[in-house]
């Protein structure tokens, strides 16, 4: 009988117009990994049946999530990486397989992916506090990626603090001091050393031009919402003098990640995979729109 064909998929609703199967079978491709990468249309609710048919069905290597399994999965989780279960959050499933045992294992590659995607960009400052638009589970990445970074502090914009205050405690076991406010109190602050956005699509628009209130020459803003590009935030930080970061120079970077927790290859991380995934979402390494 013939080895079952290796594969890995993208899953969340809605998941038709996902990046990720452009990126990883690019990835795939170039380092000659047999590995068939798919969609998955899945729901909350789903995902129970989704764990059991990963366990179920040979040639499994992995998922992608998305929303709105990147809470949901946790309790389908053999074993959780301390990130995943810092944050509340996961974006990638592993299935491993030892001795007929199959195993999954949920992991956060977000952090990564905002990690990589601002330091490719330059421009950091952590002496200054960091500035985190946004209050749900990427938001929690971007303070787990600015610890990473050497920021010491940060503040949390959101229409309605009360319901972000969970973050203030996040930040103490991160080690970064957070401070939750407003996003109508941004115009009071000091000019940060970096910006996240994490934000859906168009709901920073009505704060695009308070935030850009704030741009230092150089210092960068990740808009994590990337279509349409570039959002009124992004246009108005870069006109004002900051370095506005493509959405998906995130995406990029945290599916680096994934490839090579899927296929084992540490080349995923090398720029030959790196400038071909960049060339396919057409950006830069650096995050900007080629």
């Amino acid at each position: 009988m013939s080895d079952p064909q290796l594969r890995a998929a993208v899953a969340g609703s809605p998941i038709t117009h996902s990046r990720s199967p452009l990126l990883h079978s690019t990835a795939y491709a170039l380092l000659e990994a047999p590995i068939e990468y798919g969609r998955v249309e899945a729901d909350a609710a789903d995902a129970p049946a989704l764990a059991r048919r990963l366990r179920a069905e040979p040639g499994w290597l992995g998922l992608s999530a998305t929303m709105p399994l990147k809470a949901a999965l946790l309790s389908e989780m053999d074993e959780v990486t301390p990130t995943a279960r810092l944050l509340g959050a996961m974006n990638t499933v592993v299935v491993s397989r030892a001795s007929g045992a199959v195993r999954l294992t949920g992991h956060n590659t977000d952090v990564e992916g905002i990690v990589l995607s601002l330091r490719a960009a330059g421009g950091l400052d952590p002496a200054r506090a960091a500035l985190v638009l946004g209050g749900g589970g990427t938001a929690a990445a971007a303070l787990a990626a600015l610890a990473q970074l050497g920021f010491d502090s940060a503040t949390v914009a959101v229409r309605s603090p009360q319901r972000a205050a969970g973050l203030a405690g996040l930040g103490e076991a991160l080690g970064l001091d957070v401070d939750v406010t407003s996003l109508t109190s941004v115009t009071r602050l000091a000019p940060p050393g970096a910006v996240v956005s994490a934000l859906p699509p168009r709901a920073a628009d009505a704060s695009a031009s308070d935030v850009a209130h704030l741009a230092a020459p150089g210092v960068p803003l990740l808009d994590v919402a990337y279509d349409p590009w570039p959002s009124a935030l992004a246009a108005r930080w870069q006109a004002a003098g900051g370095r506005a970061v493509h959405g998906l120079a995130m995406l990029v970077y945290q599916a680096v990640a994934q490839i090579e927790l899927f296929t084992g290859d540490a080349r995923a991380r090398e720029d030959f995979v790196v400038g071909a995934l960049c060339d396919a979402a057409d950006i830069t390494p650096a995050g900007s729109p080629r």
